[in-house]
């Protein structure tokens, strides 16, 4: 944690501790050397009534900004405030809110006082911590009697530790303490494990401000009189209240002087034996020195004289390392000759061979490359790849001239637009290839031969479709149908390109086309043909099914029939799709009624339901329809609502009945499950408006469950033009064989299709958050002030109409669902940063014991 939390927490332990003890003296130590007393008193400005809060305390945390001294500190933390306008006081006297003053009265302070100088704060602009490298002055004598309500104490308190983060970071740097011995009056510095005294007894910080990082904006030092400081890195001062007398020497208990010797005696044991290890390190850096003294001058090969070649990384390390290294091991610079492979000299040093029979005798090795280890294969494949390279420059000019003749009579040959747009790049892929194959083969010697073809036989494998010429090979290895896909070339020109690609396919000029695609083509032509035909009748013959605005509605029921038929929204939206692009999409054949009932065959909306929310699951038929639609699809179950009305009784008398009829225990299931849908989720879309001058700006629209990308391209399609709509579903004749679904699998054919994108449109000033329900407010408002650079404290959070004030409330619990939209109201700025600091470093700190 930070220095400051861990004190807290360092105390908080310490008291819970001791107060376990018996000896009351033990167990209200902390208390009685920490603690302090202040009271937070308001007083009405009308009746004058005064309000005191008592509240102990164990450091007084003082803002530093603005101030340069610290009894300015002290004074603005003990100063007035007005509470006036929204802010007034509700005086209990008055019985109404009044103007009033608060402030802080120090009633009692401790032996110790703990002054917390707050240099981390919270900048808005940026939404994270920064430092204050300010200077502050402080003396070593502190009076607090002009701070105490109480005048007739002995408050005078000397200076007896400051601690020191060195660092311009709220985020990194390093503490030292300075603490001063109470009976000798040294101090002494604590820097991690080094301890020092300071000479003079006197508090030197000099030195550790020089050390912190200079700012650009660094205002010089103040002038420091005889008996005060100036620090721009103070964090935390310790005052002890001054005593007319030295306290006496106490004597250590026996049983804890035998502890502290123990201690001293394993600290001793450790530092001898890193004195010895530090001792046998010398020793062998002596020796690992003179070794190298004697061959470096030796190391580089002479002219004319044998020499070998070594592994540049293994030198490296005989150079920089004390220890000695492993044996020589120059396996990854060999080929699959076993030879050293010519692309892998920059990886090698060639050294002289006295200096490499030094090394191999001994630290051992190997295999020794001498001056015969090059591979000559190699260096001929490599030179011939270059050669190859070099040439295709000179060939793709050629081709691209030869390209540009008219081809005359049946001399020339098919080649895919595609392929001759990429050829160059094709065969330069390919030579790399043949590169990249000599060095995986290289694997096998190294027995990791698996882990190096592996990714390269799953390149080989994406990479065939885009073999040369292949681009015009139809489904059956023929000559594809499409002539706007290829063009002829000449023969001078093919017989170029089949240098590089021997395998290509081959289609001379006058070579017939695929006879089997021709037959589908024709049967495609046919097929579509015929779709364009029946969308056509079946749009003629159900045209109220094709309007909405022809529909029947459960909500006013119409007078002139008594019975209607129930199909799903998923069928009418697909059916339409079809209608609209019917070369596109497959007919749909069949009506699967099925995913509207239970397991058990009954109907899963109430009549109430289907006029409301379940009203976009469903689509209302007219008789006279109904009687064309069972002729044109295949039913699999019909559903019908029918309309009863008692003699002489108005409309609001009438009775509606189903069939089938309700089956209640699914229904009940259903909704049940949708209810733990909404409050299980994970990582679902919210939205975040934020109010400005108590005003709203936002659409109208139901929040829905369903954010996927798949109903946003619906949404947008069903806000297309009609005639324009581009379906994407395709339905076989396997339609009719649909199975009953449970509830659970009901549900996610709701989710999938059933139901239409009514997704919440975002408008200004709102801000979408990914959420989980068993996430907490708190962690939230977190969210949020990254999103809006709102302070926690500052945000006030409702959703239709409810506050949401729990912090450690779940989401879930909260009623927030997906699509929720919360209303924000961002207080008015604070001046006190160091209240929000607070915050921060509670949540900091927070997750630091949670992890710890």
């Amino acid at each position: 944690q930070d220095a400051q939390e861990f004190s807290k927490l360092f105390m908080s332990l310490l008291e819970d501790t001791l107060s376990k003890q018996k000896n009351p003296d033990v167990r209200n130590i902390v208390q009685k050397q920490f603690c302090g007393e202040y009271a937070y008193v308001t007083v009405c400005n009308q009746c004058g009534r005064e309000s005191k809060l008592v509240s102990k305390f164990y450091e007084l945390e003082l803002n530093i900004q603005g101030h340069k001294q610290l009894t300015d500190c002290i004074t603005e933390f003990l100063k007035e405030e007005k509470l006036e306008g929204d802010n007034r006081y509700f005086c209990e006297t008055c019985q109404s809110k009044q103007n009033a003053t608060r402030k802080i009265r120090l009633l009692s302070l401790p032996c110790t006082l703990n002054l917390q100088l707050m240099r981390f704060v919270f900048d808005r602009q940026t939404g994270h911590k920064k430092k204050l490298n300010t200077y502050i002055g402080f003396s070593e004598l502190l009076d607090m009697e002009p701070f105490m309500e109480q005048k007739n104490g002995v408050y005078v308190y000397e200076l007896s530790a400051v601690l020191i983060h060195r660092g311009v970071s709220a985020y990194s740097g390093h503490y030292i303490a300075h603490v001063k011995d109470p009976q000798t009056g040294e101090w002494y510095k604590f820097n991690d494990e080094d301890i020092e005294k300071m000479e003079g007894k006197k508090l030197q910080l000099g030195i550790e401000e020089d050390l912190a990082e200079p700012s650009k904006s660094q205002s010089r030092k103040p002038k420091c009189g005889k008996g005060t400081h100036c620090s721009r890195n103070a964090y935390m001062l310790v005052y002890r209240l001054q005593a007319r007398e030295r306290s006496l020497t106490v004597q250590v208990p026996a049983f804890l002087q035998e502890l502290v010797e123990r201690d001293n005696c394993k600290f001793e044991e450790w530092c001898n034996e890193m004195a010895e290890m530090r001792k046998q390190s010398v020793a062998r850096g002596k020796i690992k020195h003179e070794e190298v003294k004697e061959l470096y001058q030796r190391l580089p090969a002479e002219a004319g004289s044998p020499y070998d070649f070594i592994s540049l990384e293994w030198l490296q390390k005989w150079l920089d390392e004390s220890t000695p290294p492993k044996p020589i091991d120059n396996t990854a610079c060999l080929c699959s000759h076993g030879k050293l492979h010519p692309d892998k000299i920059s990886l090698m040093k060639r050294i002289s061979e006295y200096v490499a029979d030094f090394f191999y005798r001994r630290y051992g090795g190997g295999p020794r490359l001498n001056v015969k280890a090059l591979c000559k294969d190699c260096v001929v494949e490599r030179c011939r790849i270059l050669r190859l390279k070099n040439q295709l420059n000179e060939d793709y000019k050629t081709v691209t001239n030869l390209l540009k003749m008219t081809v005359k009579g049946n001399d020339g040959f098919w080649v895919g637009k595609a392929s001759l747009r990429s050829w160059r790049q094709l065969a330069l892929e390919q030579l790399n290839e043949q590169d990249e194959d000599a060095e995986h083969s290289n694997g096998k010697m190294n027995g990791n031969a698996q882990n190096k073809d592996e990714p390269n036989e799953e390149k080989r494998e994406e990479e065939e479709e885009l073999n040369f010429n292949e681009d015009i090979v139809c489904p059956h290895g023929d000559l594809c149908i499409s002539e706007n896909e290829r063009r002829v070339v000449s023969k001078e020109a093919w017989e170029k390109l089949k240098q590089y690609f021997p395998k290509a396919p081959e289609f001379p000029n006058n070579k017939e086309c695929c006879s089997q695609c021709k037959i589908l083509e024709r049967e495609g032509e046919e097929n579509e043909a015929l779709h364009k035909m029946m969308a056509s009748e079946q749009k003629t013959s159900l045209q109220n099914l094709f309007h909405d605005k022809c529909r029947p509605c459960l909500g006013s029921w119409p007078q002139e029939t008594d019975e209607l038929y129930i199909v799903s929204q998923f069928f009418v939206e697909e059916w339409r799709k079809f209608v609209r692009r019917p070369t596109r999409c497959s007919p749909v054949s069949s009506i699967a009624n099925s995913v509207l009932l239970c397991p058990h065959g009954g109907l899963m909306f109430t009549f109430a339901s289907m006029t409301k929310e379940d009203s976009k699951h469903i689509a209302l038929i007219w008789p006279s329809e109904w009687e064309r639609i069972q002729k044109l699809f295949v039913v699999d179950h019909v559903i019908k609502i029918t309309r009863t009305q008692a003699a002489g009784a108005g409309p609001e008398g009438a009775r509606y009945a189903s069939e089938p009829q309700l089956c209640p225990e699914c229904r009940e299931g259903l909704l049940c499950q949708q209810q733990r849908d909404l409050r299980e989720y994970t990582q679902a879309t919210i939205y975040i408006h934020k109010v400005v001058d108590n005003k709203k700006v936002m659409k109208d629209v139901a929040p829905e469950l369903n954010v996927s990308s798949s109903e946003a391209e619906e949404e947008r399609e069903e806000n297309k033009p009609e005639g324009e709509q581009d379906p994407d579903f395709n339905q076989a004749n396997g339609g009719t064989k649909r199975q009953k679904l449970s509830h659970q699998s009901y549900i996610t054919y709701q989710k999938q299709g059933i139901r239409r994108s009514t997704r919440h449109r975002k408008v200004r000033g709102e801000k979408a958050l990914l959420v989980s329900a068993n996430q907490t407010l708190k962690e939230l408002k977190i969210q949020i002030m990254h999103a809006f650079s709102v302070a926690p404290f500052d945000q006030n959070l409702s959703l239709d109409g409810k506050i949401l004030s729990d912090d450690t409330a779940t989401l879930g619990s909260l009623g927030v669902i997906p699509e929720s939209v919360i209303l924000l109201k961002a207080d008015e700025p604070i001046a006190d940063y160091a209240a929000m600091d607070d915050v921060m470093q509670g949540e900091r700190g927070g997750q630091g014991l949670a992890s710890g």
